[in-house]
């Protein structure tokens, strides 16, 4: 017993740093019905994969005037045209019962990872340098724009729109890089199903970044070409 004494706090302090070291996971509320732990558990599961990333996710309520018969098969599914991203929602519905349902439930799902923000606030028009930005944890679904992975993406790049200390820099941010002007040769990469080909071209239109390119190829036809590079449009066959 008296051994037994001297180890049992030893034991106590050991279990107490075990959950304190244990990883965190989003625990659902207590007051969530089962309902919504399935709506809770179908947008975990689905939504997109990121490395490294946190995912959190917010399960709203129904309209507490509705009345759902008894089901004996819940199914919940991802509407069409929506995505298991940000602000959302989640279609759930009955398949085995005396009465067939559908309904809705509003979900905001939260994908924490670590990315790149401004350091200060800055204005539009300013040029970014490796000062102005340093990692944090952000939520890459509070906006649709891809938050940048890389600081070559963003140094030396113009701000389109002025920016928040702490503000993750996402591709909109940065105004668009015009790769060729009208009139210039530029190299033109046609790529199909396990092959491409390359040529030269006239540029007919600006190449600017996110925006087709109209392109009159050697054999004189005029194509519609993605602007990726210095004077370099790619054509998908």
């Amino acid at each position: 017993m008296h051994s037994w004494a001297l180890v049992f706090p030893f034991l106590l302090r050991l279990l107490a740093a075990a959950v304190l070291c244990a990883p965190a996971a989003q625990a659902a509320p207590l007051d969530e019905s089962p309902l919504q732990q399935q709506v809770r558990r179908f947008a975990a599961t689905a939504t997109p994969e990121q490395k490294a990333a946190r995912v959190e996710v917010d399960v709203g309520t129904l309209d507490p005037r509705l009345r759902l018969a008894p089901c004996d098969e819940v199914q919940p599914y991802l509407p069409p045209n929506a995505r298991m991203w940000g602000r959302t929602r989640i279609g759930v519905r009955c398949l085995r019962g005396p009465t067939r349902w559908n309904v809705f439930l509003p979900v905001t799902v939260k994908v924490f990872a670590r990315r790149w923000v401004a350091t200060r606030a800055l204005p539009v028009g300013s040029t970014l340098v490796e000062g102005d930005l340093a990692q944090a944890e952000v939520d890459l679904a509070e906006e649709a724009a891809a938050a940048l992975m890389r600081p070559e993406q963003a140094v030396g790049r113009t701000l389109a729109r002025p920016m928040d200390a702490g503000r993750s820099v996402r591709t909109t941010h940065l105004q668009p890089r015009q790769w060729f002007a009208a009139g210039d040769t530029v190299q033109v990469v046609a790529q199909g199903s396990g092959f491409s080909i390359s040529g030269e071209g006239q540029a007919l239109t600006p190449g600017n970044e996110g925006q087709p390119a109209r392109i009159r190829t050697e054999s004189g036809r005029i194509l519609t070409a993605e602007p990726v590079g210095e004077r370099r449009v790619e054509v998908k066959l």
